[in-house]
């Protein structure tokens, strides 16, 4: 058995049932380590925290309700067990789409971040990336790192913006809708939302500019996802609030590169992710629709609905 999974080989056979076959690990992702089990008749996913993962904000306790209910709404693998803090969902054939066919998706991803959204589940952690970055630089001061030219230009365009749309109402989010945790399955090709560590409580929008930011969206790409998640066409107020909430999420990709070059083993280039953010942060901001974004999202509801 691969090695890293020995430790909890017992405990997954007395879980579910016994171990057949080798371990597969599964390509993606660069904070934890994934591997397709077979154990008994079915086939799961065992997911390996990496090192110090708590210090990026991760709550694994949020993870677990928040894929919990996230399956029990049919768009995210059922949870099958949690053995000594790794998470063990059922396999689902499938895979992972381009950015490409994110945005050709994004009316079926819209409705399933609005379900979620709507679910009535409360996650014990909040997310807010104001708050974050304060912690993230912290945290990466304390390991010794030096905080890039970047990272206070990301903390005050993150403190304009949290200040043009404060919180309102919280609902649990997801919080890290890259590509790679959008998978296609493929019985019957619906999407599911994969990879729910970072899911807290926190605004709803963020997860629109989330999702549109990290697969480029274009403006008409915007305005389906828009349409789709509110059910009407949406205010100018509401158009900009999404194109702030795609800089909040730079600054908080920004700084979650500068934390991770500070704690993490990997062989990864964290100081250039953190870089190529703040770099298009920083273009964002100096255009000069930033200002006018500002002015017609303050006042919005606060949240996308």
């Amino acid at each position: 058995m691969v090695g890293e999974l020995n430790d909890i080989r017992e405990r997954l056979e007395t879980e579910l049932a016994p171990l057949r076959g080798e371990p597969r690990e599964l390509d993606g992702g660069i904070t934890n380590r994934n591997f397709r089990v077979t154990l008994g008749d079915a086939e799961y996913v065992v997911r390996l925290p990496g090192k110090d993962t708590e210090l990026l904000g991760i709550d694994r306790s949020a993870e677990l309700l928040a894929n919990e209910a996230a399956a029990a709404l049919g768009i995210a693998p059922a949870v099958a067990a949690i053995v000594d803090g790794c998470l063990v969902t059922s396999f689902v054939a499938c895979r992972t789409l381009e950015r490409e066919e994110v945005g050709a998706a994004v009316e079926q991803i819209a409705r399933a971040l609005r379900a979620f959204h709507d679910s009535g589940v409360r996650l014990p952690t909040r997310f807010w990336v104001p708050g974050l970055l304060e912690d993230y630089a912290a945290i990466a001061q304390a390991r010794g790192a030096r905080l890039p030219d970047g990272y206070d230009a990301a903390r005050g365009a993150a403190g304009r913006i949290g200040a043009a749309l404060p919180l309102g109402e919280i609902r649990p989010c997801h919080d890290d809708l890259l590509a790679g945790n959008l998978i296609r399955a493929e019985r019957d090709g619906r999407i599911l939302l994969v990879d729910w560590e970072y899911a807290g409580m926190g605004d709803a929008r963020f997860d629109l500019g989330n999702l549109s930011v990290n697969n480029e969206f274009d403006e008409a790409t915007d305005e389906r996802l828009l349409r789709a998640y509110l059910g009407e066409p949406p205010s100018d107020g509401q158009r900009a609030a999404l194109k702030l909430m795609r800089v909040l999420s730079d600054a908080r990709e920004g700084a979650w590169g500068v934390v991770q070059g500070a704690i993490s083993a990997l062989d990864f280039d964290f100081a250039g992710y953190a870089q190529e953010h703040f770099e298009r942060l920083r273009a964002t901001v100096a255009g000069a629709d930033f200002e006018e974004w500002l002015a017609s999202a303050r006042g919005v509801d606060g949240q996308a609905a």
